[in-house]
């Protein structure tokens, strides 16, 4: 059984990372009104209640009287345990985090009459964009009259979704922007998905390469088994010494 404790202090009220509470709201005798309409800690109503009283049994159960809504008239107040309660939400906030999708855009730069090698390259990188579940801005650039050709970065980038289509979407189309051309690309792969498959990869070649090293130790074993043993070298009395010394 717990033993009793008293309410604690203001240093208790910290900002709880990720939660609901906040440096705003009050707990124990920081609430200052002088009722408060009081919640248990399974969430059961039990009515509006002088302060003291409601801090009496929060001490008696061990736990804290926390102020959850202060808008109200009176405030609401809930009884918990609120350091477990920051903690529970300290650990869902960084799970959150975890989880979280930054969207991130790659840009990739082309000019319209790019030779065919290049345009390899270039596509290369952006398959490889949104394979890794990133957005991917086509920029055209014009220089001197190819301005007054916008046609074939119109095609060109055209022709480069087309060859991407399994993994990506056109998501703006292409428009012209000053001397520029501009398309976005967007993945069907999601960015966590992505992440998740690339971590996969990582460990299945990980694991190839760990059971490549342990065959190749394995053979080495098995060959130095099967080697004879070498007979050990007899060490025979040196011709230069006299055959009558006694060694």
């Amino acid at each position: 059984m717990h033993a009793a404790r008293k309410p604690r202090s203001r240093a208790s009220a910290a900002t709880t990372t990720g939660g609901h509470i906040s440096t705003e709201l009050r707990i124990n005798d920081r609430i200052r009104v002088p009722e408060v309409r009081l919640v248990g800690p399974n969430g059961e109503t039990v009515g509006i209640v002088p302060t003291p009283d409601a801090l009496r049994l929060a001490q008696e159960a061990d736990l804290d009287l926390v102020e959850i809504a202060p808008q109200g008239k009176p405030p609401v107040c809930k009884l918990m345990d609120y350091g477990k309660f920051k903690y529970e939400n300290a650990q869902k906030a960084r799970e959150a985090r975890r989880n979280q999708t930054n969207v991130i855009i790659k840009e990739m730069k082309l000019r319209p009459k790019i030779d065919k090698h290049d345009y390899e390259t270039k596509k290369g990188h952006v398959v490889r964009f949104l394979n890794a579940g990133d957005k991917v801005k086509i920029t055209i650039m014009f220089r001197g009259r190819e301005q007054h050709r916008p046609e074939l970065g119109f095609r060109l980038l055209q022709q480069l979704a087309d060859d991407v289509q399994e993994l990506g979407f056109v998501e703006s189309s292409p428009k012209q922007d000053g001397r520029n051309m501009i398309m976005v690309l967007g993945p069907h792969k999601k960015k966590a998905d992505a992440k998740v498959e690339a971590k996969e990869a990582k460990e299945e070649k990980a694991a190839e390469r760990a059971a490549d090293e342990a065959a190749e130790k394995a053979e080495r074993t098995a060959a130095n088994a099967a080697r004879p043993a070498s007979t050990p070298k007899v060490k025979r009395r040196s011709e230069n010494l006299d055959p009558d010394i006694d060694l």
